[in-house]
């Protein structure tokens, strides 16, 4: 836990995993944002690890396009902890259920080849729907027990969403009730730390760390801006939580396919976030 902790003992980790969402942040490609190379990406998330990743306690990365080049190429600092994203792009659906994929030949043994600190997984879940026996939490538990053989951190991410033929106000008034269920069926997984979305309100926040039952968990950004996740962060930490995983809410309106650009962007709008983020967590400001 302190290798991705501020040193106030707080969660603070950048989240830079996305492949696609993060090309879609480069809206300045000339031929659109699918046509942006692996090689233009992995250069994009090298950068941002440069100039905004390098400034905090831990980064978040995938091993499709930044791994392992970040880390043989010296562009990872000393003091940045890195945690590994062992999930796919997208997901597949089985009798209208989510789920996520591990990407081709990731282990908690390859975590640590690539140099990792800290192993991530993403997990779709509905807990109203899917038990303890069900294939979410059997890998679950599964990969829980294979990255404590490894000597590992496991952070669980845990992300609900809305069936097919549920509206939009039934999936709200659930939501709260979700996040915090998800959190507690992943407690009984063996989860050590778990990275959420925010439950809506304090009472959520409230309810959500005590279905976690002492474990420690971060709130997620999910691509909302700034302010707005600035604002979640002070009322979960509030109410339990043990810190924040900012992915787009920092960086989104800074990557840019121009190199001189990018870093201009992140130096001047991203990193300045990040220390605004940091002085929250810390419960600073």
């Amino acid at each position: 836990m302190s290798a991705i902790s501020t040193p106030g003992g707080r969660m603070l980790i950048v989240a830079a995993d996305q492949r696609n969402g993060m090309k879609a942040a480069m809206k300045d490609a000339p031929d659109g944002p699918d046509s942006i190379s692996v090689a233009e990406l992995a250069a994009a998330k090298a950068d941002l690890l440069r100039y905004l990743g390098n400034n905090a306690p831990a980064i978040l990365l995938d091993p499709e396009v930044a791994l392992p080049a970040v880390v043989d190429d010296g562009v990872l600092a000393r003091g940045t902890s890195l945690v590994v994203g062992m999930d796919a792009s997208g997901y597949e659906t089985v009798d209208g259920l989510r789920y996520a994929r591990y990407v081709p030949g990731m282990t908690a043994r390859r975590v640590r080849e690539l140099g990792g600190d800290v192993a991530k997984m993403l997990w779709h879940i509905r807990p109203d729907r899917q038990g303890p026996d069900d294939r979410a939490a059997v890998e679950m538990r599964e990969l829980v027990a294979a990255c404590a053989d490894e000597g590992l951190l496991l952070i669980v991410e845990l992300l609900t969403y809305q069936l097919k033929g549920e509206s939009e106000e039934e999936y709200a008034a659930k939501f709260p009730q979700l996040v915090a269920d998800g959190a507690k069926l992943a407690v009984e997984c063996g989860a050590k730390v778990l990275k959420l979305q925010y439950a809506g309100s304090a009472e959520g926040c409230a309810a959500v760390t005590a279905a976690a039952q002492g474990v420690p968990w971060a709130v997620l950004s999910a691509g909302v801006d700034h302010e707005t996740f600035l604002g979640q962060v002070a009322t979960a930490m509030a109410n339990g939580a043990a810190g924040a995983m900012a992915g787009r809410s920092l960086w989104k309106d800074s990557l840019s396919v121009s190199p001189d650009l990018r870093k201009d962007y992140l130096t001047k709008r991203a990193l300045p976030r990040l220390h605004e983020l940091a002085e929250v967590v810390d419960g600073r400001k």
